[in-house]
């Protein structure tokens, strides 16, 4: 019997999440088929979209995967998120004129944090050391800056890159006024 263009759409749907769920979980093929309980082939068919799922089989991988029938089954949403410049979680420093905006904090399974800094001439944001194994990346917008480990900093100006160890002492200080940039923190 042929499958109708929604079983189909379903069936796509089932395939592409879980070879995404399947590769997020670290795992082989083989690996989540013998965690399930599964034949290896049938789970082939299902992450090629050629195979005809039971409800058993996809609880059984969901159970495996440690995610929820409905991860498997719908259209995962792409998740946008805005934040306008005059919007968003600010933190100022105590010692110098630089507001850093948190952007976009490390979700689960994730390994960095992006923010929005704004800084003015004056003092220095000296930041100690972070965890070990932490690296920053700032791409200058506007102004000139200082940026990098605390005894050898970098100038950098408008679309300039500086990448540092973050588990270091480190600087940030602005040389023009309203000079912005865009960190990210990557942590191990």
């Amino acid at each position: 019997m042929a499958q109708s263009p929604a079983q189909l759409s379903v069936i796509s749907v089932i395939a592409a999440s879980l070879q995404r769920e399947r590769r997020r979980a670290g795992l082989s093929l083989a690996e989540l088929a013998r965690r399930a309980g599964v034949a290896k082939s049938t789970l082939s068919q299902l992450e090629s979209g050629t195979g005809n799922p039971s409800v058993e089989t996809l609880w059984a991988l969901c159970v495996a995967l440690d995610v929820t029938f409905a991860q498997i089954v719908e259209p995962p949403e792409p998740k946008v998120h805005v934040i306008r410049a005059a919007e968003g979680p600010t933190i100022a420093s105590e010692h110098a004129d630089y507001v850093a905006k948190v952007l976009s904090a490390c979700p689960p399974n994730a390994r960095r944090d992006l923010y929005l800094v704004t800084a003015q001439p004056g003092t220095a944001r000296e930041s100690d050391p972070h965890r070990a194994g932490t690296y920053e990346h700032v791409v200058l917008s506007t102004g000139r800056a200082l940026a990098g480990v605390l005894e050898n900093p970098v100038e950098i100006g408008p679309g300039d890159y500086v990448g540092y160890p973050g588990d270091v002492p480190h600087i940030f200080k602005a040389l023009e006024p309203d000079t912005v940039a865009v960190m990210v923190s990557e942590h191990v």
